[in-house]
C-alpha cells in the first residue's frame, strides 16, 4: 500500500494577531522586575529618595516647626547610609576595568585618564566601606572625619578623569559620524544609491552621542557634590538647595541610563 501523498493544497498557518507585541518586548513589571535585581537599580532609587526628602527639607516647603521636618530629616540619613552599604566591594569594578582596558589604550594620555578615574572612584568606593561602617557603630568613629574627606577627594579627582575620558568619547562618535556621512555623500555622488548602512550607523551614533552627553552632566553634576564635600559645604556653589538639586539629577539620569541597559 503506498503511503498517502501530502495534500496538494497545505493547511495555511494560522493568522497573527497583528496587535500581538513583538517577541522581545517585555511588559513593565518584567523590565522592573530585572532593573530591581540590580545593585545600581535599587541603589539609585534610594538616592532618588534621598536628594528628594533633601530637596523638601532645603526649601520651605516643610517648616522646620513642622512634625514631618525632623521625621523627613531622620529619613534622608536613614537612606544615606543605606545607599552605603550598597557600596560594599563595588570597588572591585574599578580594578577590573583597568585591568580589561590595560591593552586597549590609545595613547598614554588616555591611560593616565583612566588611571585617574578609575582608581580615583575605586578608593572612593574602598573608603567608603569603612566610613560605613563607622557610621553604623561597628567600629570606633575617631578618624571618621579624615576618611570622609580621603573619600571626598578621591571621588572629586575620579570624576575629573571620568569627565575627561567621555569628552574624549564624544570627540570620536564626532569624528566616526562625519567619515560615514562622507561616504555617504560619496555614494549619493556617484549615484550608486545605497548607504542604508552607513545610515544605520549614524542613528546609533546619535543615540550613543545623547547617552554620552547624559553621562557627562551626570559626573558633573556628581563632581559638584564632591567639591562640596572638599569644602565642607563652604564657599559659593555649595548651597544645600543646589547640592540636592544636581543629587537628583544625577539620581535620575542614571536611573534612565540603567533602565534602558537591563
Amino acid at each position: 500500500m503506498d503511503p498517502p501523498k501530502p495534500s496538494s493544497n497545505p493547511t495555511p498557518p494560522p493568522p497573527q494577531n497583528p496587535r500581538s507585541p513583538p517577541p522581545n518586548t517585555r511588559d513593565f513589571l518584567t523590565h522592573l522586575e530585572i532593573y530591581l535585581a540590580k545593585r545600581d537599580g535599587v541603589d539609585k532609587l534610594l538616592k532618588i529618595s534621598r536628594y528628594a526628602a533633601k530637596i523638601i527639607l532645603a526649601s520651605s516647603l516643610l517648616p522646620s516647626a513642622h512634625p514631618l521636618h525632623p521625621r523627613l530629616k531622620n529619613f534622608e540619613s536613614s537612606v544615606g547610609l543605606s545607599r552605603k552599604a550598597f557600596r560594599l566591594g563595588k570597588f572591585v569594578q574599578d580594578l577590573n576595568a583597568l585591568r580589561n582596558k590595560n591593552s586597549c589604550f590609545d595613547s598614554k594620555q588616555e591611560l593616565v585618564l583612566s588611571l585617574v578615574a578609575y582608581g580615583g572612584e575605586g578608593v572612593y568606593y574602598f573608603v567608603e566601606q569603612f566610613v560605613w561602617l563607622a557610621k553604623s557603630g561597628l567600629i570606633d568613629n575617631t578618624h571618621l572625619q579624615k576618611l570622609q574627606k580621603i573619600s571626598a577627594w578621591a571621588e572629586l579627582v575620579g570624576y575629573f578623569g571620568s569627565v575627561a575620558l567621555k569628552v574624549g568619547d564624544l570627540r570620536r562618535i564626532d569624528e566616526e559620524e562625519a567619515c560615514l556621512r562622507s561616504s555617504v555623500e560619496v555614494l549619493r555622488l556617484r549615484g550608486e544609491g545605497g548607504g542604508e548602512e552607513e545610515e544605520r550607523k549614524i542613528g546609533k551614533l546619535r543615540e550613543k552621542r545623547v547617552m554620552k552627553r547624559l553621562s557627562v552632566v551626570q559626573d558633573l553634576a556628581d563632581g559638584l557634590m564632591a567639591l562640596g564635600d572638599v569644602r565642607d559645604g563652604k564657599g559659593r556653589f555649595s548651597g544645600p538647595a543646589l547640592m540636592s538639586s544636581a543629587g537628583l539629577l544625577s539620581a535620575v539620569i542614571s536611573t534612565h541610563k540603567n533602565w534602558i541597559s537591563c
